[in-house]
Order: C-alpha cells, then structure tokens, then sequence
C-alpha cells in the first residue's frame, strides 16, 4: 500500500504507527519527489514524501482506515497494488507480522 505525504514527519509517522500497531509488516520512505497536481481548481506543484507499506491483504483494508485516520490530507492518496509473486519466506513474514490479534 502506498500513500504520499506533504512532509517527512507526517510519512514517518504514518509509517511507525503502521508497523509498531502491525498494520503493516515494515515501511519505506523515499522522497521529496515533486508533485504536480489538480487541486480546488487550480494548477499545483510541491514536494511529496512516499511511504510504501509492506501489508497483507487481510491486514489492508485495516491498515488503509488507519492511513486515512493518520493523514493531514481529507481525501488522501491510499492505493495498494497487489504482488504477484515473492518468495514463499517473504509472503509467510508479512502474513505472520501483520496478523489480526486473536
């Protein structure tokens, strides 16, 4: 799942709150990348930070509700693309990290 952000503090904080509440099995954050945008009507441009998220698909939906509750944005960006293949060791640690308390 990955999401942008308009500072570093705020995917840092996304990001820990994701892993440490196991949301997500580990974050990474790149960035600033410029972003030009659509906006309230205008043309904008600014710096973003992304932070990608490391999730299973029984945690995404979880997590996704998270993000959205975390982001200073109102209609944040939370996209998920589904992987297609790992290996079986990666897929079993996120699936291991990231499930539900019983």
């Amino acid at each position: 799942m990955t999401s942008t952000t308009p500072s570093e503090d705020d995917a840092r904080s996304i990001a820990r709150a994701a892993v440490a509440e196991r949301l997500a099995a580990g974050a990474e954050i790149t960035g600033p990348a410029t972003s030009v945008f659509w906006h309230l009507g205008k043309l904008g441009e600014g710096k973003e930070w992304r932070v990608t998220l490391r999730t299973s698909a029984d945690a995404r939906d979880r997590l996704a509700m998270r993000v959205a509750e975390m982001h200073p944005w109102d209609s944040p960006e939370v996209t998920a693309t589904p992987v297609e293949w790992c290996l079986d060791s990666y897929a079993e640690w996120i699936e291991r990290t990231t499930a539900a308390p019983e």
